[in-house]
């Protein structure tokens, strides 16, 4: 008995539910089905371009892209109208964004001056030439001291080679002492030479006795003349 009633309960549930083909939920589109699930719908048919995307070449689609980029530019301000503002600088300068000169856009100077104008400035400007002519530079004055690019040429040793005797005490440290006093090596050399340098040394200016005051070195005048 318990056995025919279950049966019987089956039976009903069975009649009452929809009958669904097995075949339509294979025909069923996977777009429809997660539209559905996710709570959105499809897009309406005329929504959607029949235009198939392989329809459009390679140089339409540069176009397109080209386009769009203009419009994005023209938008924000920038693009060509910012690239085309005024750039000119007195004198002939740059005339516009492409970077040409007056001087070169012939369209430009043909607008500002004619053949007969160019002859006319380029005569007034031959009028003004002047060809300057050398002079004859002045002889040295006989007294004005000692002259210490002679003297690097007249001697021939290196910096550091004793030629002269010193004699005192506490030589380096007056030597220091003493060539702290002038601004470069240079104006040393001219003061020891113009004190009886360099056979003789009062300020202890030359320690070593090479006859080059407070490091003063005679290279580089000689490699001037040898170059």
């Amino acid at each position: 008995m318990r056995v025919t009633l279950g049966v019987m309960m089956m039976t009903l549930l069975g009649a009452c539910a929809p009958a669904v083909p097995f075949d339509d939920y294979r025909e069923v589109d996977s777009a429809a089905r997660d539209a559905e699930l996710s709570g959105g719908g499809l897009q309406a048919p005329d929504a959607v371009s029949s235009e198939p995307l392989s329809a459009l070449s390679p140089d339409a689609e540069a176009s397109r892209i080209a386009a769009d980029a203009q419009a994005a530019l023209a938008a924000t301000g920038s693009g060509e109208d910012m690239m085309r503002q005024d750039t000119s600088t007195p004198q002939g300068g740059v005339a516009n964004a492409e970077g040409i000169s007056r001087e070169n856009d012939f369209e430009a100077v043909d607008r500002q001056r004619s053949i007969e104008q160019d002859a006319a400035r380029i005569a007034r400007n031959r009028a003004r030439y002047e060809v300057v002519q050398p002079q004859e530079i002045g002889s040295r004055p006989g007294d004005v001291g000692p002259n210490i690019v002679a003297y690097a040429l007249a001697s021939t040793h290196p910096k550091g080679t004793q030629i002269y005797n010193r004699i005192g005490i506490n030589l380096e440290n007056r030597s220091a002492r003493n060539c702290a006093q002038f601004s470069s090596p240079d104006k040393a050399q001219i003061a020891f030479l113009s004190q009886g340098g360099p056979e003789r040394d009062r300020q202890a200016l030359d320690p070593d006795g090479d006859g080059y005051a407070c490091g003063w070195d005679p290279a580089p005048y000689r490699r001037a003349v040898a170059d």
